[in-house]
């Protein structure tokens, strides 16, 4: 059994691994070679081209300025807006008058929104509309992530806020000083997919970003992959991008937008193995 185990897991990473493996060879690979279709898992003619191409343009450091602002002030916005609203949920009836109605009060918009254009004219109304604050604002409340925070929470022996409470300690300090230190990797892995929900974003920053300065990555690359769009772009550089295969600028585009997350995840992986388990009964 552990032989097919470890043969299904390694068939599934194969699987994950080897798309990635592929962009990036065809990133690195020659214009001919990879219109051609030569390119399998290794660079054909090997070159720097289009990411030469890709890093020169100011645009692309523009929206990687933005993307990496967004994650510095989304993610710590969104961990201390789930602990604030996690630990209070995760007491009892008792403890908390009226707790199922603010849970459902949350819960609810996991299942139901108010539409595109409700959303879309109430950030107008609040003037966020291009600015920052229009990609971190209107989910710094990460619902998911506060339905597997209190779920953790619970799980927390009573035991050590009982005897922080007998101490002197207010709520505040307790969940400051017991409850987040316990739950580090909980809140690592709730850090991780915070990152990855606004470093992967797109939509908003196309809709609500009317200045293509003000794109995060992802919307600079999807109107370079998708849209194609040339609007902006000088004589010079389109006549560099003809010189330039397709499918290598794409790949490269690609790689270069998945590469921080690529970086970041092992410094996480030790937290994100404990943390997977949020909410699961442990022994």
């Amino acid at each position: 059994m552990s032989v097919l185990n470890a043969t299904f897991l390694i068939l599934v990473s194969l699987l994950c691994i080897l798309p990635l493996i592929h962009i990036v060879a065809v990133s690195f690979s020659s214009s001919a070679a990879a219109s051609a279709g030569y390119v399998r898992l290794w660079p054909v003619d090997f070159t720097f081209a289009s990411y030469m191409y890709t890093m020169s343009r100011t645009e692309f450091w523009q929206s990687m300025v933005v993307s990496l602002t967004r994650i510095g002030i989304g993610t710590p916005l969104n961990l201390l807006l789930t602990i604030l609203v996690a630990y209070p949920l995760s007491k009892e009836s008792h403890a908390l008058r009226f707790r199922s109605v603010y849970a459902w009060a949350f819960f609810i918009t996991m299942l139901f929104n108010g539409g595109l254009i409700p959303w879309y004219t109430t950030l107008k109304e609040y003037g966020l509309l291009d600015s920052i604050w229009a990609l971190v604002l209107p989910g710094a409340v990460p619902v998911f992530s506060v339905v597997l925070l209190l779920n953790f929470f619970r799980e927390i022996p009573k035991e050590l806020e009982e005897a922080a409470l007998i101490d002197g300690a207010g709520h505040f300090r307790t969940v400051w000083s017991i409850f987040v230190p316990i739950s580090k990797p909980a809140l690592a892995t709730l850090a991780l997919f915070s990152m990855v929900e606004h470093w992967n974003s797109w939509f908003d920053g196309l809709l609500l970003m009317g200045n293509p300065a003000n794109y995060p990555l992802q919307s600079y690359i999807q109107t370079i992959v998708i849209q194609q769009n040339l609007s902006n772009m000088s004589r010079d550089a389109m006549l560099d991008l003809a010189l330039i295969s397709d499918r290598t600028l794409k790949s490269s585009q690609i790689f270069l937008g998945s590469l921080p997350i690529i970086l970041a995840y092992p410094f996480l992986q030790k937290y994100f193995v404990k943390g997977i388990v949020l909410g699961s009964v442990k022994g």
